[in-house]
């Protein structure tokens, strides 16, 4: 903290030199003031100027230019301006050279004051103590968990509003097994951060396992909440396929895990979910799909057009959908991955399938529809990159060729 304060100094000592710069010129123009005033001579200079525009005017009568009233008029005209310009007018006396000096510390203060004010309400001094207090106990050769999480909760007790705080004391708790302060400070932050899907999502998932996955009133209602701002949570689609999973509702559960699927991009989880889902089909008595639509399918190979590389960062989310050609269907098949990973190529089969009711196997031809999603939003969203291709035929990928998708337009 000691260098952040070295560097606000610093940065500080410049717009301080600015303020003090008036000063050390006072002098001088103060000097210059004077002497100006004390050899002003526009008087002498307004007298010759009338002088020679009246020489002008009489001229102008002698060759006929203009009879003798408009002569009269005319030279009215110039010595009512000679007054008007050689008029005495009284002026302030200057002030000392060092005048209001005691105004420009007073404003030097007071801009140290608002600086360091303003980065107290709205800088991230917090989070850099944080980030301090990791740094320490990783550099401890007695630095553990514990001391970690103790380190935390001192901090959790001098910035409770500070999110990043709960944030990092949730998965704490929730990784050494204590629940029930993993679920306070998981309630903390949501107070914090508002009642927000993925937030609510987790609240919901830690009391389901705390209720021994029991969907529980207060289970349900967070469920019920989080879907109606996100239908698409996975957090809580999964949470719902291992409900559905342990009542023996498998065909349930495997709808709500490919949901979740499509929505997740933790190859960990994602290869979790799949295996849920062949362990539910067994259960079901139907072989797995990896053996059922076994070299059914569509394989795509898809890149970004030079064009528009840099329009898009490397982490945005590229959704990679078949589609019926009617497009009565909900998607066949639905592949996730981030721009960094293109050129790629993908296979579409029913591994991929949303829903048992809407599998790619289903059909002879399908659309493909490829778009580019920076805010990682499943629907589609003005600004996103998109490609598209009618009419692929679905049939033996074994040794079939890609067929080539390329993202080259803008979603209005």
């Amino acid at each position: 903290m000691t260098l952040l304060w070295i560097a606000i100094a610093v940065l500080l000592l410049p717009a301080l030199w600015l303020l003090v710069s008036p000063l050390r010129k006072a002098r001088a123009l103060h000097d210059q003031q004077r002497d100006f005033e004390a050899n002003d001579t526009s008087a002498e200079q307004n007298v010759a100027i009338f002088k020679r525009r009246l020489a002008s005017l009489e001229a102008a009568r002698e060759r006929g230019d203009i009879d003798t009233a408009r002569f009269e008029e005319d030279r009215l005209e110039l010595e009512r301006s000679l007054l008007e310009d050689t008029a005495f007018r009284e002026r302030r006396p200057l002030k000392r050279a060092n005048a209001g000096r005691i105004v420009v510390p007073v404003i030097m203060l007071a801009v140290v004051a608002v600086s360091v004010i303003w980065y107290q309400q709205k800088g991230a001094e917090g989070d850099l103590v944080l980030l301090a207090v990791q740094q320490e106990v990783q550099n401890d050769p007695e630095g553990s968990l514990t001391m970690y999480i103790e380190r935390m909760e001192e901090q959790a007790e001098r910035q409770p509003d500070n999110p990043n705080v709960w944030s990092e004391l949730f998965p704490l708790y929730r990784e050494t097994g204590q629940m029930s302060k993993a679920v306070d400070a998981l309630e903390r932050l949501i107070e914090i951060e508002g009642r927000i899907p993925p937030l609510l999502a987790q609240l919901a998932q830690i009391r389901f396992f705390m209720a021994e996955r029991e969907l529980t009133d207060e289970v349900q209602a967070l469920v019920d909440e989080t879907l109606e701002q996100d239908p698409r949570q996975p957090t809580v689609l999964g949470l719902l396929g291992i409900n559905a999973f342990d009542s023996g509702n498998y065909e349930q559960a495997i709808d709500h895990w490919r949901r979740a699927i499509a929505n997740i991009e933790d190859p960990n989880t994602v290869s979790s979910l799949r295996d849920g889902i062949r362990v539910a089909q067994e259960r079901l008595g139907v072989e797995p799909e990896e053996v059922v639509a076994e070299g059914t399918g569509i394989r795509v190979s898809v890149s970004l057009d030079e064009e528009l590389v840099g329009r898009v960062d490397g982490d945005a989310s590229v959704f990679i959908t078949a589609r019926d050609i009617e497009g009565e269907l909900p998607p066949l098949a639905v592949v996730r991955a981030q721009v960094s990973e293109l050129p790629m190529t993908v296979t579409l089969d029913n591994t991929a399938a949303m829903s048992p009711q809407a599998q790619i196997s289903q059909v002879q031809e399908a659309r493909l529809v490829v778009r580019v999603s920076p805010s990682g939003q499943a629907t589609p969203q003005p600004g996103d990159l998109f490609g598209d291709l009618e009419s692929v035929s679905v049939g033996s990928i074994d040794d079939a060729e890609a067929v080539e998708v390329v993202i080259n337009r803008v979603f209005e």
